[in-house]
């Protein structure tokens, strides 16, 4: 027991530091983020509580929210899969599977990609797009996740994601990773839960490709035609630490509810706080969940 709340503790202090301790640049890094796809939250049962479960976030959908959730799984394999329709009718699509490896720990794959429609062709020869001509931009996040139980009360994770843009001639790539850690039992409280990520730590990313090529020519000399290149400017990602408390109960056997808030940083956006809880009724082989957040 003494074991168990040293290192809730410790654990808690740590989140405390790096999430405090990164906020006093915020204000100076809102709006220029890159890749900010890779915050389009995904999974029905995160979403629905706001986004504050990161405490709890268990299987296959905890990859996204926190990748120490997928050590948590419960069955041998699962996988989930959705589509929905964001902003300016943009489709998000996003699949993801798990499976366990014994005591090695289990591990998971997911894809996201956005489709944004056809697009007209605009050019500096034809700026209303009378052409006809269209693009697609394709964006991709694919994610390699490794979880697993470090011991019964403190999991661990990992997720390595391949993050790719390209729009028309011209695109960009990079790479991420997201860490996690869950504890349950925090502070010796049985059901009470602490999860801290931190996100999208990668190298910044930057367009490249022959879009950015341009024609000109020189105002002095006899210099004919020349071909240039226009250097895309380096962008970092939205890389952000998260800090959330939960905790989880029974009514009755049947019966369970959940509690949770989440404290976000992050170098896009203003510092959140999230709330949302759950009740759930089981009725085999049926479980009915009411939630909110």
């Amino acid at each position: 027991m003494k074991s168990r709340l040293l290192i809730g503790t410790v654990l808690l202090c740590v989140s405390l530091v790096l999430a405090f301790g990164t906020s006093y640049a915020q204000n100076q890094r809102i709006g220029t983020a890159a890749a900010t796809e890779l915050l389009i939250p995904v999974g029905a049962r995160d979403m629905a509580q706001g986004g504050s479960g990161i405490a709890n976030s268990v299987g296959v959908e905890a990859i996204y929210w926190n990748p120490a959730g997928l050590g948590r799984l419960t069955h041998s394999a699962e996988a989930m899969f959705s589509s929905m329709s964001y902003i300016a009718d943009i489709g998000v699509n996003y699949g993801a599977v798990a499976a366990k490896f014994g005591e090695f720990g289990t591990m998971g794959l997911s894809i996201k990609s956005l489709n944004f429609g056809d697009i007209p062709l605009t050019t500096v020869d034809d700026p209303e797009g009378l052409g006809g001509k269209v693009y697609n931009p394709t964006y991709m996040t694919l994610g390699l996740t490794y979880g697993r139980l470090i011991t019964d009360a403190v999991s661990a994770g990992i997720t390595a994601k391949l993050i790719s843009e390209r729009i028309d001639r011209v695109s960009a790539t990079t790479f991420a990773f997201d860490f996690g850690l869950q504890y349950d039992g925090l502070v010796g409280v049985t059901g009470l839960q602490l999860g801290v990520t931190v996100k999208n730590i990668g190298s910044p990313l930057t367009y490249d490709g022959g879009g950015l090529y341009r024609s000109a020519i020189t105002t002095e000399g006899d210099r004919p035609e020349q071909r240039y290149k226009i250097e895309g400017a380096s962008f970092e990602l939205p890389s952000l630490i998260e800090i959330g408390i939960g905790y989880s109960g029974k009514v009755q056997d049947n019966m369970m509810y959940a509690v949770n808030g989440t404290f976000m940083n992050n170098n896009l956006y203003e510092d959140e706080y999230r709330v949302g809880g759950e009740y759930g009724i089981k009725m085999d082989p049926v479980q009915l969940f009411a939630r909110a957040g």
